[in-house]
Protein backbone atom coordinates (compact mmCIF):
# COMPACT_ATOMS: atom_id res chain seq x y z
CA UNK A 1 0.00 0.00 0.00
CA UNK A 2 1.34 3.41 -1.32
CA UNK A 3 5.02 1.77 -1.89
CA UNK A 4 5.19 0.13 1.76
CA UNK A 5 5.55 -3.15 2.63
CA UNK A 6 3.10 -4.92 5.53
CA UNK A 7 6.46 -4.83 7.96
CA UNK A 8 7.42 -1.15 7.05
CA UNK A 9 4.01 -0.07 8.19
CA UNK A 10 3.21 -2.30 10.79
CA UNK A 11 6.59 -0.85 12.44
CA UNK A 12 6.10 2.32 12.01
CA UNK A 13 2.38 2.02 13.94
CA UNK A 14 4.06 0.13 16.58
CA UNK A 15 6.49 2.93 17.58
CA UNK A 16 5.18 6.18 16.60
CA UNK A 17 1.51 5.12 16.24
CA UNK A 18 1.40 3.85 20.00
CA UNK A 19 3.46 6.98 21.50
CA UNK A 20 0.60 8.78 19.73
CA UNK A 21 -2.03 7.21 21.83
CA UNK A 22 0.12 7.40 24.93
CA UNK A 23 0.02 11.05 24.75
CA UNK A 24 -3.61 10.89 24.37
CA UNK A 25 -4.13 8.80 27.19
CA UNK A 26 -1.97 11.25 29.29
CA UNK A 27 -3.75 14.35 27.74
CA UNK A 28 -7.27 12.33 28.75
CA UNK A 29 -6.09 11.43 32.39
CA UNK A 30 -4.68 15.24 32.96
CA UNK A 31 -8.23 16.15 31.57
CA UNK A 32 -9.86 13.63 34.46
CA UNK A 33 -7.97 15.10 36.92
CA UNK A 34 -8.44 18.76 36.41
CA UNK A 35 -12.71 18.17 35.87
CA UNK A 36 -12.77 15.89 39.26
CA UNK A 37 -10.37 18.47 40.83
CA UNK A 38 -8.50 15.85 42.12
CA UNK A 39 -5.36 17.72 43.90
CA UNK A 40 -2.14 17.24 43.93
CA UNK A 41 -1.93 13.26 45.40
CA UNK A 42 -5.29 12.37 43.40
CA UNK A 43 -3.61 13.68 40.47
CA UNK A 44 -0.29 11.50 40.96
CA UNK A 45 -2.77 8.09 42.14
CA UNK A 46 -4.68 9.09 38.77
CA UNK A 47 -1.41 8.94 36.64
CA UNK A 48 -0.09 5.88 38.75
CA UNK A 49 -3.15 3.78 38.52
CA UNK A 50 -4.43 4.73 34.60
CA UNK A 51 -0.64 5.03 33.29
CA UNK A 52 0.82 1.37 34.64
CA UNK A 53 -0.08 -0.23 31.45
CA UNK A 54 2.02 2.42 28.88
CA UNK A 55 5.18 2.32 31.44
CA UNK A 56 5.08 -1.29 30.94
CA UNK A 57 4.76 -0.59 26.87
CA UNK A 58 7.73 2.15 27.11
CA UNK A 59 10.12 -0.28 29.00
CA UNK A 60 9.75 -2.85 26.49
CA UNK A 61 10.81 -0.61 24.14
CA UNK A 62 14.11 0.49 26.20
CA UNK A 63 14.66 -2.96 26.59
CA UNK A 64 14.41 -4.10 23.09
CA UNK A 65 16.70 -1.14 22.17
CA UNK A 66 19.04 -2.12 24.90
CA UNK A 67 19.52 -5.71 23.61
CA UNK A 68 19.63 -4.79 19.80
CA UNK A 69 21.99 -2.56 20.12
Amino acid sequence: MFGYTEEQLSGFFLTWGIGAFILYMVFIIGQLAWKSKAGKFGTFVMFLGLGVGFIGYLAKVVIQWWMER
